[in-house]
C-alpha cells in the first residue's frame, strides 16, 4: 500500500541558531525540502528524501503498515489514516503530513 508524504511547513528558530550554531544565526531554512513537495513510497525512503527526516517519520509508516491507525494511537489526531510529524532538527524543522493511500 502506498503512502504520501507532503511537506506542509518549513520553520526556523533564529534565536536558537544565534545561540548554538557556528554560523552565528545565519542558518537558512532546510534546503532539502520545499513546501508542497510530495513523495510517494511503499516502504523505503523515497529518492532525495533527507535521511535524518526519514528516520524521524519512518515509525509512522511502520505503524500504518502493521495495521495501526493514528486516531487510536494518538487521540489528538482526528483521522485514522493521516499523521502530522516533523523532523528533529530543532534549528530548522520541517513538518510533514503522512497519509495512507488506498
Amino acid at each position: 500500500m502506498p503512502y504520501k508524504i507532503t511537506v506542509l511547513k518549513k520553520m526556523e528558530n533564529p534565536e536558537l541558531a544565534e545561540a548554538y550554531c557556528y554560523a552565528g544565526g545565519s542558518v537558512c531554512p532546510c534546503p532539502a525540502f520545499q513546501v508542497g513537495q510530495e513523495f510517494i513510497t511503499e516502504y523505503d525512503r523515497p529518492a532525495n528524501f533527507c535521511e535524518w527526516a526519514w528516520d524521524d517519520i519512518y515509525k509512522y509508516i511502520v505503524m500504518f503498515r502493521s495495521g495501526g491507525n493514528m486516531h487510536d494511537t494518538f487521540k489528538w489526531m482526528n483521522a485514522r489514516d493521516t499523521m502530522i510529524a516533523c523532523c528533529s532538527d530543532g534549528i530548522r524543522p520541517v513538518v510533514f503530513k503522512i497519509e495512507k493511500m488506498e
